[in-house]
């Protein structure tokens, strides 16, 4: 077997000024596995097609890949315009089963906003090691994209309903124009910020895939943030956010605004922000979360404003497409694991959305967690995520 390659500030703080750090901190500093793309400015084919793909990085892997490698695929982003992306792409060890394995996308959680963030160009976590390690030793080849804006140019709109689901299809598409041996049968797994992207990916799968020969069958999500867009709606001076949610919330809110103002220029978002509301905004478009988590642990969202952020004429709506999850029209099943100590998306966010499901006649399962938090449902979903993949993938689900 052969892969193909194509060639190619400051904060403010209590009035005091904190001065942020010059460049973005991280962990570590990304291994671009030869593919640097952040400032790409060639032609872009259709939605789907490969660029350029070259041999990931071997620290970049994960213990249960064989062959792994890094691609710049074509999309579109949160403006509708021509983009690209990045994604790993990781199989299984050992041979393909008759007809190729099957395919698995990845949508990752909260990373940060800033190139240096970009997760395909660093190490993967202990935790989503032994996740997407499980899912290839079940026989599931992983595409995992990084979003359109990490490691690529723009900026990653950040919960973006529509622009992650692109990214999401786009890359399993993609995935496909490398001449390996994948079946056309793939489905969705997605933690988090990428538990969101997921359901949303999994309601346009087939609308986005049209006429690439996938055949989609199915979604696993875990903490997944649904009708965020209600409590944005209440983002003000006088705003009070959920008890259970945690010193993280500070970090989602910049991060929401920083993207939110990015795809609607036309709302002036910085007009309804305090000093401190518009420098939490500009440290989210460069800081990874540890980083930006440390410069706004002495906020709260509510400081981030000097009016309503609904009091923009247009706002309502547009907080609506930006961050709204689809409750109907899904083609096949979701799956949604939640855990009742999550405290940085609270489980009422899931358990609301799987009632709007289920009333809207969707075919959904829900399994919640008593004893996990936000991290810990992930692999503790797996026990009962496992069967539901492996059905849905074998075409014994449908919706």
């Amino acid at each position: 077997m052969r892969w193909r390659s194509v060639a190619a500030a400051a904060l403010l703080v209590g009035g005091v000024t904190v001065v942020a750090p010059a460049a973005p901190v991280s962990a570590a500093v990304p291994n671009w596995s030869g593919l640097d793309a952040r400032h790409y400015a060639g032609d872009i084919p259709a939605p789907g097609a490969v660029i350029e793909d070259v041999e990931l990085a071997p620290g970049l892997s994960v213990r249960g890949a064989g062959a792994a490698r890094r691609i710049l695929y074509a999309t579109r982003d949160q403006h509708d315009e021509a983009a690209v992306s990045t994604a790993a792409v990781f199989l299984p060890h050992g041979e393909p089963p008759a007809g190729g394995w099957p395919t698995v996308a990845w949508a990752h959680g909260t990373v940060g906003l800033g190139d240096d963030c970009t997760p395909s160009a660093l190490p993967r976590s202990a935790r989503d090691d032994e996740y997407l390690t499980h899912w290839l030793d079940q026989g599931y080849a992983v595409v995992a994209t990084d979003y359109t804006g990490l490691g690529t140019p723009g900026l990653m709109s950040y919960l973006n309903s529509t622009a992650t689901a692109r990214a999401v299809v786009d890359s399993v598409v993609a995935a496909h124009d490398l001449g390996l041996p994948l079946s056309p049968r793939w489905a969705i797994v997605g933690q988090s910020q990428g538990g969101g992207a997921a359901v949303s990916s999994a309601r346009w799968a087939t609308e986005f895939s049209r006429g690439s020969g996938l055949d989609y069958r199915g979604v696993v999500a875990t903490g997944t943030p649904a009708d965020i867009e209600q409590v944005v709606k209440r983002a003000g001076p006088d705003m009070v956010l959920p008890p259970e949610l945690g010193a993280a919330a500070n970090s989602y809110a910049a991060y929401i605004l920083a993207g939110f103002r990015e795809a609607r220029p036309d709302l002036d978002v910085d007009s309804v922000l305090s000093p401190q509301g518009r420098e939490a905004a500009d440290l989210a478009e460069t800081l990874c979360t540890a980083a930006l988590d440390e410069a706004l642990a002495e906020r709260t969202p509510a400081q981030f404003f000097r009016a309503p952020l609904v009091s923009l004429p247009g706002a309502a709506e547009a907080l609506d497409a930006y961050l709204g999850t689809p409750v109907s029209g899904y083609d096949r099943p979701l799956f949604l694991g939640v855990g009742l100590r999550d405290r940085d998306v609270p489980p009422s966010s899931t358990l609301s959305l799987y009632d709007q499901l289920t009333a809207n006649r969707q075919d959904v399962t829900l399994r919640v967690y008593p004893d996990e938090d936000h991290s810990g449902t992930v692999l503790a979903s797996l026990p009962d995520s496992t069967p539901f993949l492996r059905t849905a993938l074998a075409g014994g689900a449908g919706g």
